[in-house]
């Protein structure tokens, strides 16, 4: 369409200059250039000035000028007619479709990637809601638990002996007579010893207040301090707060007896034997002692059998040896303390503990524990090496009689011994000593006890567990224990009977582990 319209154009503006020109030759036809586009051309016509050009131009040029225009604007309209081209539209179509698809696919990974979010986020819900009701069902447990604990709190010897205390001050003081009815029931001691303390010093204050023209003041402040010490007192001694569980106190026990399996059987791995053994007076006394700590019999197979090519009789001595240096030790009440002063303290004890309630005997236990070793802070440093020094002596009293050629009874050889054993051996003391610590202080609801069984002692499968029970029938005589075991005793009183008729509930959480006397038929058949 352009080019035709250019052609017509062209004619017009030839016929329009013939006009002019015919009427006026003082007239000329003159045409701005069109710079800016092919579109827009504008022919203005201006007359010429009037007075003579150096050099005037014929009709012919004028025509042949604007024809020269002409074609220029039409080459211009050519070219720009090029961008309307299909190939070039289809080429721009497509780089546009590919920069969609490409957003698209953004988009998708984004979509995509946010849904797992979602997905992330609502099982972290899911599992925040369950955690939730778990920990609401557990809050309502315990509050079951102190209600009841509340109902028998109420109902106990020492709750009534308190209300008849307090009224019976209330009664002979003046001040307490001429409150109201209201304090009168707020000064009534509940199982919340917190809120008595509180509830007392409000007390205490809004009568100082009110009274303050009584002639008893000092009356009444004596009786509001020996409340909240009592109070603080009854708090201190009914408290029934585990910082252990049962289930620790049992993984604490089976770590010892694993470090002292680790202890044993790498000594007995390293010492070496031999059939022949010297008659001294030091093996003499070296097998009485034996003899004495873990029973005749384990000491005489130990001075009389041959243990060059297997060892393992050596072995089950050395558990058995570390296994009751520890259960004596932590028989005691306080171990490392003077041994009279242990004997009076654990009597004392025993006596509370069948005569007392529970949460009082253990908190005299606790208390007394813990302020003798505040007031000798050395103690616990000293029962460690105590009991390590003793776990040495006896374990090359047994290399001794057993016939070891290294160690030797020799001074430089067990000192050897000592360096390659010493932190091993002290790892065990450490823990043994806070095995008792747990078990003095820590724990409030029950009584627990390391126990170990007897050399020579029947076999009772409910109390004991037979080491090689997989290799013959258990019967017999205990020839020693080779792990320790623990059990917890409880103070109960029966639910319809009198205080007479109180009983202790023995439970053995953990069998030790002992070895028979059968078992040398076993280790060494003959």
């Amino acid at each position: 369409m352009l080019p035709i319209a250019n052609l017509n154009l062209k004619d017009l503006y030839q016929s329009t200059f013939e006009f002019f020109t015919s009427l006026s030759p003082s007239f000329s036809f003159s045409a701005l250039s069109a710079e800016n586009s092919a579109s827009d051309l504008s022919f203005p016509l201006t007359p010429t000035d009037p007075t003579p050009r150096p050099r005037n131009l014929s009709a012919d040029e004028e025509s042949t000028s604007l024809r020269d225009r002409l074609d220029a604007a039409e080459r211009t309209d050519s070219h720009n007619s090029s961008f309307c081209n299909p190939s070039v539209g289809a080429s721009v179509a497509a780089s546009t479709l590919y920069s969609m698809r490409r957003e698209n696919d953004a988009i998708k990974n984004e979509l995509s990637k946010t849904k797992a979010e979602v997905a992330r986020w609502e099982e972290r819900y899911k599992t925040l809601e369950k955690t939730l009701k778990e920990t609401r069902d557990l809050l309502k447990v315990r509050d079951k638990e102190i209600q009841v604990l509340k109902e028998r709190e109420r109902h106990s010897p020492e709750h009534h002996f308190r209300s008849t205390h307090f009224d019976r001050r209330r009664s002979c003081d003046p001040a307490h007579q001429r409150s109201d009815s209201s304090q009168s029931r707020q000064i009534r001691l509940s199982a919340d010893w917190s809120e008595i303390h509180d509830d007392t010093l409000s007390q205490a204050n809004g009568n100082h207040r009110r009274n303050g023209s009584d002639p008893c003041p000092d009356n009444m402040s004596t009786v509001s301090e020996e409340e909240r010490a009592q109070s603080r007192s009854l708090e201190t001694f009914l408290n029934k707060i585990d910082l252990w569980s049962g289930a620790q106190v049992i993984q604490a026990v089976q770590d010892l007896n694993s470090e002292i399996l680790q202890f044993a059987a790498s000594a007995t791995e390293l010492c070496t034997f031999s059939k022949q053994r010297p008659n001294s007076a030091k093996v003499t006394q070296a097998s009485s002692e034996v003899a004495t700590r873990l029973g005749a019999a384990l000491s005489r197979l130990l001075a009389t059998r041959d243990h060059s090519q297997d060892p393992m009789l050596v072995q089950l001595a050395l558990q058995g040896c570390i296994s009751y240096c520890i259960s004596r030790a932590l028989s005691s009440f306080c171990i490392g303390y003077q041994s009279k002063a242990n004997i009076t303290l654990t009597q004392i004890y025993t006596h509370m503990f069948h005569s007392e309630p529970q949460p009082t005997s253990s908190r005299w236990r606790a208390l007394t524990h813990k302020h003798i070793h505040e007031l000798h802070p050395e103690l616990n440093e000293y029962a460690i090496n105590e009991m390590t020094e003793t776990i040495f002596r006896w374990s090359l009293d047994i290399f001794l009689i057993s016939g070891s050629t290294n160690p030797q009874p020799n001074p430089a050889s067990r000192e050897n011994f000592r360096a390659c054993f010493g932190a091993q051996v002290k790892r065990i003391s450490k823990a043994a000593c806070r095995l008792a610590q747990v078990t003095r202080e820590e724990i409030m609801s029950a009584n627990f006890e390391v126990i170990a069984a007897d050399s020579g002692q029947l076999f009772d499968g409910q109390e004991m567990m037979d080491a090689f029970e997989d290799y013959g029938s258990s019967d017999g005589v205990v020839l020693c224990t080779t792990e320790l075991g623990l059990r917890c005793s409880t103070r109960k009183a029966m639910s319809d009977a009198p205080a007479s008729e109180e009983s202790i509930d023995r439970r053995i959480l953990l069998r030790p582990k002992v070895v028979l006397e059968s078992v040398v038929e076993v280790i060494d058949p003959r």
